[in-house]
């Protein structure tokens, strides 16, 4: 459990599994199916949990229900790895919220740009300036292009200079950025990679980690790819990540999170199921996704093949 942002900068790096937000068959958060998922990545050794985020669905669920998960994660998780919480929004008054209540729980907060129209960069500055103090483990942004405001590298580096800015989860990872960022930010603050999908480039750059969703789905192959890295077989990394090529263009067609919730689904794991305005994966796709995965030599849970 993390207590001060000097202690979330020394650990806040490796491999995060990025966690689902299991929904029952009314909507409503399956805590049973989460604290299951949760015990399950402690046990795989991952340096660490990400929950609430975009692929946690964070933008389907309301404070409360945010609040809740934050809650009910740092209490199943109980220290054992450190934990990133989601805390972005277009609603200034709930962000402040959330930073403050999932800082004083242990977690890092994690932030994202303030999606409004006509934002201007200095508008960004003043933001998480004012945002960073609520958190007593400071904070970690999210520079998530899927709310139309990229952070350029030229605004991060600015961004570095606040105090309680821990790092950057980094969603733009386009060569030419992630050479600048590595240029000239990797010893001012922590940088984790936001996309298993693109995951060798950033590393091998020396990003100081990454976060992945579909650990949730294919955690064994995707943390040995990250270790092969980690002890310098960059060899043996690629030919790692090339063996799941045909999942990743699935998970293109079909979508996240749905895709990931399928996967964990047929492998016997509660997944659960996705919220509006998303839908889960239709019968077809599903066996789409189970030949794929017979493919690369894993198992189908039999329940999953009955249903």
């Amino acid at each position: 459990m993390l207590k001060s942002a000097a202690q979330a900068r020394a650990e806040i790096g490796g491999l995060f599994n990025i966690a689902v937000t299991p929904f029952g068959d009314g909507g409503t958060i399956d805590y049973d199916a989460h604290a299951e998922n949760l015990e399950r990545i402690v046990d795989q050794g991952y340096d660490g949990i990400l929950v609430g985020g975009q692929y946690g669905e964070f933008a389907t669920m309301s404070g409360p229900e945010r609040a809740e998960l934050s809650r009910r994660t740092m209490d199943i998780v109980a220290g054992r790895k450190p934990v990133l919480l989601g805390a972005g929004g277009s609603e200034p008054a709930l962000v402040s919220e959330l930073v403050s209540l999932n800082g004083e729980l242990g977690g890092l907060p994690m932030v994202t740009a303030p999606y409004v129209s006509e934002v201007r960069e200095a508008h960004i500055v003043d933001y998480f300036a004012e945002i960073a103090p609520l958190s007593p483990t400071g904070i970690l942004v999210y520079n998530m292009p899927e709310t139309g405001h990229v952070i350029p590298p030229a605004l991060l580096e600015r961004l570095a200079d606040i105090p309680g800015i821990v790092g950057i989860k980094q969603g733009d990872l386009t060569p030419a950025v992630v050479d600048r960022i590595a240029g000239r930010l990797l010893d001012r603050m922590r940088i984790v990679a936001a996309s298993d999908l693109h995951l060798l480039g950033p590393l091998m750059c020396g990003f100081h980690g990454a976060t992945s969703t579909n650990s949730s789905a294919l955690p064994e192959l995707i943390q040995e790819t990250y270790r092969a890295l980690e002890a310098g077989d960059a060899a043996g990394a690629r030919t790692l990540h090339m063996r799941w090529y045909r999942i990743r263009e699935l998970l293109h067609e079909f979508g996240q999170p749905q895709s990931t919730k399928a996967i964990m689904n047929l492998r016997g794991w509660r997944g659960g199921h996705v919220r509006s305005p998303l839908q889960d994966l239709s019968e077809e796709q599903v066996g789409v996704l189970a030949e794929a995965l017979e493919e690369l030599g894993i198992e189908i849970c039999a329940t999953a093949e009955a249903a």
